[in-house]
């Protein structure tokens, strides 16, 4: 398994990776989970995969089985900012506004958002190797814009999982059920420095572009 991140600005570099992610994201979040965002018959797509936003994903044999983009809670693109501070504003319908005790809006602090993983990844070992990477190269590109703790709204079971790994996570907010059944509460770890063991991002933007074969 390898890591890469990008943003749209070098987004380029992957070939089709970056659309990968977004079928990826189709069949778990849509064809799966049943959640009613953005999407077509191939991919989902929201507000929040703008110019603002970074990625990391992990490839396999060029095929990407995982990923999760994050952003800094300073950001604003339009009428909207970053995923959590809309829903506690009431612009996300399906987010209780009351998620978070505050507005939290700092350089320090930056959301992850639709962090996914492969069924193709079959065993524990698998998929722990693949969260390992996914969150070591968020941490990587929140760190180097200056922030010292990462936060997402993530299903409970997701802050064990973390840990298991040696990030420091925790629940600060208190936890609701959503339409699909799971329970989310917003999980906060800091970004200042990368857990021992875990690798920098495998690939960085090249001149030549790494093409991944469209996840079927």
């Amino acid at each position: 398994m390898e890591n890469i991140v990008f943003n749209l600005a070098t987004v380029h570099h992957y070939g089709s990776a970056f659309y990968d992610f977004l079928g990826l994201r189709k069949q778990f979040f849509v064809d799966q989970l049943g959640w009613e965002i953005p999407h077509d018959n191939h991919v989902e797509m929201d507000q929040y995969d703008n110019p603002l936003a970074h990625y990391s994903l992990v490839l396999r044999d060029g095929m990407v089985i995982g990923g999760a983009r994050t952003m800094s809670t300073k950001s604003v693109w339009g009428e909207h900012t970053y995923m959590l501070r809309d829903a506690v504003e009431g612009k996300l319908a399906n987010i209780p506004a009351d998620v978070m005790a505050e507005n939290v809006q700092a350089k320090s602090m930056w959301e992850c958002t639709r962090l996914v993983m492969s069924d193709d990844l079959r065993t524990h070992a698998e998929r722990s190797t693949c969260l390992q990477l996914i969150v070591s190269g968020l941490i990587e590109v929140a760190a180097e814009h200056g922030a010292t703790d990462l936060m997402s709204l993530s299903p409970l079971p997701l802050m064990r999982a973390l840990r298991q790994l040696g990030f420091a996570a925790e629940r600060v907010g208190e936890p609701y059920r959503n339409d699909d059944g799971r329970q989310y509460a917003v999980l906060s770890m800091p970004a200042g420095r990368r857990q021992v063991g875990v690798p920098a991002a495998t690939h960085r933007p090249q001149p030549a572009a790494v093409h991944a074969p469209t996840v079927k």
